[in-house]
């Protein structure tokens, strides 16, 4: 039986923070997973540059039952907080589209900082044994993991949700938070490609077609790239409104963002002996605009079309309406919309309220950040907040 002041589960963004958080107060802490290596996620992300944080951080980019649960621990770490981390280590980053920051090397750097954060709070780590079980009596937290059996009065729930699983990601924190009295918010994946049915096959046609588009599902709207896969819909934008996509939702899309009302009209009076394709194609993939065109079954010239039928045109190219049958579910799934219930926990200390010792921290939680380094920034300031308050 090996004694510690805290045991954190999962060896990814959130846990490494609060882990090295909690060691640097003093804290005597031990990490475990099961995996053979430390931060596998980090490592595949971004191209393998890992987009660590965005610069445009603010909590009304996270999905959540409660939307004001983020705010605390965002609010006390920030993006400028953990680059100054970045650049302390001596990493050279660079900021792309959108305050999206990313190494200018490799993301293995970003994890090499965290272990040595960690070993300057002289935490443990102990990888690549199963987890065989987990339990609580007379305050105190109780871990077999391998052929060690850790004892502690605090337990981080740092496990993450079941996206990646070739990674290892499993429901595995969903099953502790019930065990221990917290509830979980229907998991579903999330910055996921969505998949179109049958009828839609004209548009499987031009897989590997992308342009830029505004996404829409219910009130979220994002301008970003789509891209057309042999299944449906990806890129950018799609992944962004899949976070907020269910099951026989509609998806809305804006094929020509910027145009002005009556931009067709005004082609009717300028290029009146032009087809429709060919308006198209002045602005829009090839492929896609012969696609398109097909599908409005617009013949002939412009000009000889009443202007009724150009209004209905313009109307449908920005907003064509699709009905995905489904997403490419976990498999495919950046991370996961749901999870243990915020309701449950403290947005200062990531605590759980009926259970003092217990936390959770990053994916593991009910709370999703957009694409593009929210949801690193999400680990950072939630494992940040436990690591203080452990």
């Amino acid at each position: 039986m090996q004694s510690f002041d805290a045991i954190v589960l999962g060896a990814g963004g959130a846990g490494l923070m609060a882990a090295a958080v909690a060691g640097q107060r003093g804290r005597r802490v031990v990490v475990v997973d099961h995996a053979p290596e430390p931060g596998r996620k980090i490592l595949i992300s971004g191209g393998g540059r890992c987009n660590f944080t965005n610069l445009g951080t603010a909590p009304d980019r996270y999905v959540s039952a409660n939307p004001h649960f983020a705010k605390s621990a965002l609010g006390r770490y920030t993006a400028a907080d953990f680059l100054e981390m970045v650049e302390r280590h001596g990493i050279a980053w660079h900021e792309k589209t959108l305050g999206q920051l990313f190494c200018d090397g490799s993301a293995r750097q970003i994890v090499a900082m965290l272990l040595d954060e960690c070993a300057a709070g002289a935490v443990a780590i102990r990888l690549g044994a199963a987890i065989r079980d987990i339990s609580h009596a007379d305050g105190r937290f109780t871990v077999a993991h391998g052929d060690a059996t850790l004892t502690a009065p605090a337990l981080v729930i740092a496990t993450g949700g079941p996206s990646i699983p070739k990674l290892g990601a499993t429901g595995f924190a969903y099953d502790l938070a019930r065990k221990f009295g917290l509830k979980v918010v229907e998991p579903r994946p999330a910055l996921v490609p969505l998949t179109l049915p049958p009828e839609d096959t004209l548009f499987r046609s031009l897989s590997g077609v992308a342009t830029e588009v505004v996404a829409r599902c219910g009130k979220a709207a994002f301008r970003e790239a789509a891209l057309f896969t042999h299944r449906g819909l990806s890129g950018p934008a799609i992944l962004q409104v899949s976070s907020y996509w269910r099951h026989r939702d509609t998806i809305g899309i804006d094929f020509l963002p910027g145009q002005g009302a009556g931009w067709l009209l005004e082609a009717k009076r300028t290029r009146p002996r032009a087809g429709l394709r060919a308006i198209l194609s002045a602005a829009l993939p090839d492929r896609l605009a012969e696609a398109l065109a097909e599908r409005l079954a617009v013949t002939g010239e412009l000009g000889n079309q009443r202007d009724a039928t150009l209004r209905e045109v313009e109307q449908r190219l920005g907003d064509w309406r699709f009905v995905p049958n489904g997403s490419e579910g976990f498999a495919k799934a950046e991370v996961t919309v749901g999870g243990i219930a915020t309701d449950g926990l403290s947005s200062r200390t990531m605590a759980a309220r009926h259970l003092p010792g217990l936390h959770v921290v990053g994916e593991a939680m009910d709370v999703t950040g957009w694409l593009g380094g929210y949801n690193f920034q999400w680990a950072w300031a939630s494992g940040w907040a436990a690591g203080q308050a452990l």
